[in-house]
């Protein structure tokens, strides 16, 4: 790969705008969604009124990528849940499960049969409440895969940075589990894509708030791909159950996850300095490409985080990452803080294009 770009390619589509949920089940109550499409709205807008960014439709990718990293079982519920629950149930706008298979449940009486009852199944797919179907989430889960891996072109092309403004985001899916706002995992797919186009080793540095549980679970037992990651410690943290320091792989990716989980209020010099520990173990693990899981989560002001970042802060970030030197996918993560998330955006990705050619933010 060749690496000598100008502008920022921005892949966007709207698309996204299908998966639209009406309210989440959180905190033991129903409330607006945190995630919603004026999070992707906002950060278009001021992106758009930036020279820097030049934007670029997405590209039909199919499902093959896909299911190169996720149970094709879990791609061919999802197709098709929301209508079945119409059929059954509807009608409703939003579909989320009332009953969750827990390992626990069988404790000592063998392993779980999969359902086929849309009430049971939804259940046995997805790990969590907040993270509602609406008739459009498929397709807009499809299209936040191919803006992923749209942007894995723009770099495999040749440009040193690419981003996907993905929406919804993806790193909380696992292999056969959807949850936490995400139904595929956007950098998980795309870095599996540029190992199959030939990169011999890539990173994945996922920078949100919260654990990517479903990127550490999907590569935990390979050393071509290298999971590193930044969080709210789960002691305190969603999604609680993963991200401690001590989970660093298993079998041949034994040592290729390495977590680093931050204390509650962490703010700029603090977080800077876990970064760059961060890319010592991205640089030591001698990658040729990089998959950035950008959550900008980590603000001051986000209303479901508790680190202290400013604006200058992430745009510290992405210079320190710039530095690393890599052929770089930047994709969208969590975020929602949101008056302050499109100049976030911003600030966060003038920083990481800022080279030669690029004047940092003012």
């Amino acid at each position: 790969m060749v690496c000598d770009t100008v502008a920022v390619k921005v892949v966007y589509t709207l698309r996204h705008r299908a998966h639209h949920p009406e309210a989440e089940l959180e905190d033991s109550r129903f409330q607006p969604p945190f995630e919603h499409p004026g999070r992707a709205e906002v950060i278009r807008e001021v992106l758009a009124g930036d020279d820097l960014f030049e934007f670029v439709a997405p590209d039909d990718h199919g499902l093959a990528p896909i299911t190169a990293v996720h149970d094709p079982d879990l791609v061919a519920f999802l197709a098709t849940a929301w209508q079945r629950f119409q059929d059954e149930h509807g009608p409703t706008h939003d579909v989320i499960p009332d009953v969750f298979s827990m390992a626990r449940i069988r404790d000592g009486m063998g392993p779980a049969r999969r359902p086929h009852l849309i009430d049971a199944e939804l259940g046995w797919w997805c790990f969590e409440t907040t993270t509602p179907l609406t008739q459009g989430t498929y397709d807009a889960a499809r299209s936040s895969v191919d803006v992923a891996l749209s942007a894995a072109d723009a770099v495999l092309a040749g440009d040193r940075v690419a981003y996907g403004l993905c929406r919804p985001p993806g790193h909380h899916a696992s292999h056969a589990l959807y949850g936490g706002y995400c139904f595929f995992n956007n950098a998980a797919v795309s870095a599996q894509y540029l190992r199959d186009a030939g990169v011999a080793r890539v990173a994945v540095l996922d920078v949100d708030y919260h654990h990517g549980n479903g990127t550490q679970q999907i590569f935990y037992d390979r050393d071509d791909v290298v999971f590193v990651s930044l969080h709210g410690d789960p002691e305190r943290a969603y999604p609680y159950h993963t991200g401690y320091v001590d989970e660093s792989g298993t079998g041949r990716g034994r040592g290729a996850t390495f977590n680093l989980p931050l204390t509650q209020g962490c703010d700029d010099d603090e977080y800077l300095s876990a970064l760059s520990t961060a890319l010592d173990s991205v640089t030591a693990a001698g990658v040729d490409a990089l998959v950035v899981s950008l959550g900008l989560d980590t603000f001051m002001d986000d209303p479901i985080s508790d680190l202290g970042l400013s604006a200058d802060g992430l745009e510290r970030c992405g210079r320190v990452i710039a530095e690393a030197g890599l052929p770089t996918v930047v994709l969208q993560e969590g975020g929602y803080a949101s008056d302050a998330l499109g100049e976030n955006a911003r600030r966060w990705l003038r920083g990481v294009a800022a080279d030669g050619h690029n004047e940092p933010a003012r």
